[in-house]
């Protein structure tokens, strides 16, 4: 048998295999999955899967782990870590996030909004803020239903009744209908989108602006077509631009100020 090299044992640097690195997947990172050759970047994580958004705006869910590369290198894609708060903690609202704080039994007080996307954006933002003082928010299906509401409900001390309306504008018929209703136990207020989509800023869902829709188109349907979107307006709320709502800073001043304007209003006794 012929003798050992003392050399037998070395092994060439390029033949060793270097660890990939951890990436975490923060929100804006560019990714490739490198199978399917999809590039997109990062919009947010769910417990195990990442979901990229490439340029055309087309969306792909992946598990977190190996398998992808940044800047043409192979990654490990982790969660992002959560950073410890340095001062008080924030709500999505901005408010100081009482910890721990058990929901308040509800108030006989009602804030009603216009519609169900309306409900959904002010549960997200403010919803904290709501479950401290004990608020519930409800659906309104049309301004037409006020004065019923407002009958049945009968505002009074302790019971104030607080509504936000879309698009009210001078001389509508919704303003003479808000006019009517609004007293010392109640108050209407709105603002000036068509939609409540458009109290988002077109930022944070990746456009410029929100597309103008002619009169007596439908506006949702006519902005889903303009910007190339799925016909699924329910699908469009909720994946597009409602799950990029994280907080107060993501919506419009003008509609901060009328929910906030509301939430004081039913909570002063």
């Amino acid at each position: 048998m012929p003798a050992r090299s003392p050399y037998d044992n070395l092994v060439h640097p390029r033949t060793v295999k270097k660890p990939v690195p951890t990436v975490e997947a923060e929100k804006d990172l560019v990714v490739e999955d490198p199978s399917s050759g999809f590039v997109g970047a990062v919009i947010r994580c769910e417990k195990d899967v990442v979901h990229l958004e490439d340029r055309f705006g087309k969306v792909r869910g992946y598990p977190l782990g190996p398998g992808f590369w940044v800047d043409g290198r192979p990654v490990v894609l982790v969660r992002p870590k959560q950073a410890g708060p340095s001062g008080p903690m924030r709500s999505a609202s901005g408010s100081t996030y009482v910890v721990g704080a058990k929901a308040r039994v509800a108030r006989a007080a009602r804030i009603y909004v216009e519609g169900k996307h309306d409900a959904e954006l002010v549960e997200k933002v403010w919803g904290h803020d709501l479950r401290v003082e004990g608020v519930v928010v409800e659906p309104l299906h049309g301004v037409d239903d006020l004065p019923a509401i407002v009958r049945e409900f009968r505002p009074r001390q302790g019971r104030r009744l607080g509504v936000l309306v879309d698009h009210l504008v001078t001389g509508s018929k919704e303003t003479r209908i808000a006019e009517q209703i609004t007293g010392a136990h109640a108050l209407v207020v709105g603002h000036p989108f068509i939609d409540i989509w458009q109290a988002v800023k077109p930022s944070v869902v990746g456009i410029e602006a929100w597309p103008v829709v002619p009169k007596g188109e439908d506006w949702k349907g006519g902005v889903c077509k303009r910007l190339g979107w799925e016909d699924d307006t329910g699908y469009v709320w909720a994946q597009r631009i409602l799950a990029r709502v994280k907080s107060f800073t993501d919506l419009e001043p003008t509609l901060l100020g009328r929910v906030e304007e509301l939430i004081d209003f039913v909570t002063t006794d």
